[in-house]
């Protein structure tokens, strides 16, 4: 199956590629709406300001083409820290930001007085199972970048939470065709390479799709 690794600007994609290779991943880069719509599942990466990402995003028309692919044809997403962001139906970092709605929810900063942005290792507690973390643990560690969290309606959709300060925020979504992580596997080690085995090889496209 291909995957179209969505290339909008958004950080140094070296890493997820290096990632990706290693796990024996089919994937492209893919800079253009219908490099995302032939795709067979899509991966959104990216680092900085959720505002910054939707502009980028928009200015190629691949919002809507990411849209289409995930919610019409109901190919499978898998947001990196950002790219879990910007799945949000809204952003208030630097004011209000409409997001893809890919889940509904919005994204604002970690509610803490710990020292911001969070950037380092952390564990997280899985709620509920999902092929994406198949072979994961709680306790499990992850390396993070990040100051804003995601904050999804409905607590179904969040497959990990994870502590910082006194904040519990949701690390992992997994609802339907829709998963993300706020950390980044691509730096996590071993077990952050078994989040990109787990997506490429145990996620799969809705019937149909």
């Amino acid at each position: 199956m291909k995957i179209a690794l969505i290339d909008y600007g958004a950080g140094n994609l070296f890493s997820v590629q290096r990632a990706l290779k290693f796990v024996g991943a089919d994937y492209y880069l893919a800079t253009r709406p219908e490099q995302i719509l032939t795709a067979d599942k899509l991966i959104l990466p990216g680092v900085g300001a959720f505002a910054d990402g939707m502009a980028n995003l928009k200015k190629n028309q691949l919002d809507q083409a990411i849209k289409t692919a995930v919610l019409n044809n109901k190919k499978p997403i898998l947001g990196i820290c950002l790219g879990m962001q910007l799945m949000m139906t809204e952003g208030l970092e630097f004011g209000r930001t409409q997001g893809l709605n890919l889940i509904p929810g919005l994204v604002n900063k970690i509610n803490t007085q710990a020292k911001l942005p969070q950037i380092g290792w952390n564990n997280i507690k899985i709620n509920s199972s999902s092929p994406l973390l198949t072979g994961l643990k709680t306790g499990d560690y992850f390396y993070f970048v990040h100051s804003y969290v995601v904050r999804p309606k409905n607590n179904q959709v969040i497959a990990a939470t994870t502590s910082y300060g006194q904040d519990v925020f949701c690390s992992v979504i997994s609802y339907n065709q829709v998963y993300g992580t706020q950390f980044h596997p691509e730096k996590s080690g071993n077990k952050g390479l078994k989040i990109y085995q787990n997506f490429v090889r145990n996620v799969r496209p809705a019937a149909g799709g």
